[in-house]
């Protein structure tokens, strides 16, 4: 069997490759980082999985779908089969969290700010997102009630799934920030890193659910 820390740490190091790429602006070791990358957090999660776990079942397939949408954004003009791939990687993490409390039971301390801070964001990319506002809208919803789900469910769980829950939402600013409204690498280079540590984080909850 694969060691999880072996896992892990070629997940890391692809990731570095990746930033590293990004930054020189060399696609060829983009597409071989960032797909090693994504294809790590899958396998540490197969690694981890209880098949007899609801929670872990929709975890594996949110994470697979989030590989499947690293894959689309690869390929250009395949934004918005990315974007869609991603929103129902979305959706299965909100489906995870269900498993373990059901929504009515989510605190509204913790959708409050999370929906201010989604309204600022929706705001300040609307006049960037043309034809694409109905869908980054959408989305912008769909990524606030799966943050909301990770951050409410965190303490039945542990509190390594509201962090992985926060760090996607950041990740997920930054990319929006790169693709509508200024392309810098800054925005990649601490968006990429927060992304694939949060990837890792929901891989690590599985297992352990119950």
């Amino acid at each position: 069997m694969i060691p999880q820390a072996l896992t892990i740490a070629v997940v890391a190091g692809a990731v570095a490759v990746l930033v590293a790429a990004e930054s020189g602006g060399r696609r060829p070791r983009v597409v071989v980082a960032k797909t090693v990358a994504s294809a790590g957090f899958v396998l540490l999660a197969l690694l981890r999985a209880d098949v007899a776990s609801g929670y872990d079942r929709w975890v594996v397939l949110a994470l697979a779908l989030c590989l499947l949408g690293d894959l689309l954004l690869l390929i250009p003009r395949a934004f918005p089969a990315g974007l869609v791939s991603f929103l129902l990687g979305h959706l299965a993490y909100i489906a995870a969290f269900w498993a373990i409390v059901a929504p009515s039971a989510w605190s509204p301390l913790v959708a409050a700010p999370l929906a201010v801070a989604s309204a600022t964001a929706a705001f300040w990319l609307w006049p960037h997102l043309g034809e694409m506002r109905a869908a980054v809208v959408a989305y912008i919803v769909v990524i606030t009630v799966m943050t909301w789900g990770a951050i409410a469910t965190a303490g039945r769980s542990g509190w390594i799934l509201g962090a992985a829950g926060g760090l996607f939402y950041l990740s997920d600013l930054a990319v929006a920030r790169d693709r509508f409204v200024v392309r810098r690498f800054a925005s990649r280079a601490w968006g990429l890193p927060a992304y694939y540590l949060a990837q890792v984080l929901f891989g690590l909850t599985l297992g352990r659910s119950g």
